[in-house]
């Protein structure tokens, strides 16, 4: 069997990202908050003294069998560039939304930002989407998108 568990974000503040995703999104925080540090991250993570704070955020729209963000914060984090939508690596996280233009507004209000234009597309044999990609705190791309058949 296989299941999608979670997707981790590092983070310079996983209080704050936690709560940009809690108050745009619904993500509900699952309890216990994490403070790990042990030999066994060490070897794990290849970092010596490794110790990380942190929290699991229950991704909207699951009953059960929850996916999760897990925001995670080391003592010390490593600089990388700005994501970008063709960078190689993790591209971005998406949400499906009732209104795209709301979500938006949400995004803005709680000090996200915009990357591109609100586009709307017929894709053969899927649907029409409307999406847009814009940014949480961080900079990490997130993808707001609308189906319809």
């Amino acid at each position: 069997m296989i299941k999608f568990a979670h997707i981790n974000i590092i983070t310079d503040d996983w209080k704050r990202l936690a709560d940009f995703y809690i108050k745009v999104f619904g993500c509900r925080p699952l309890l216990p908050e994490r403070d790990l540090s042990g030999n066994w991250l060490d070897k794990a993570t290849t970092i010596k003294n490794a110790h990380l704070r942190g929290i699991h955020l229950a991704l909207p729209g699951y009953e059960t069998n929850i996916p999760t963000l897990e925001i995670f914060q080391y003592d010390t984090n490593l600089e990388s560039p700005q994501p970008e939508a063709n960078r190689k690596g993790f591209g971005h996280i998406a949400f499906k939304v009732d209104n795209v233009n709301d979500m938006l507004t949400l995004l803005l209000a709680n000090g996200g930002t915009q990357l591109g234009e609100i586009v709307e597309t017929e894709i053969p044999d899927a649907g029409k989407i409307t999406f847009v990609y814009a940014k949480d705190i961080d900079g990490n791309i997130i993808e707001l998108q609308n189906w319809k058949n």
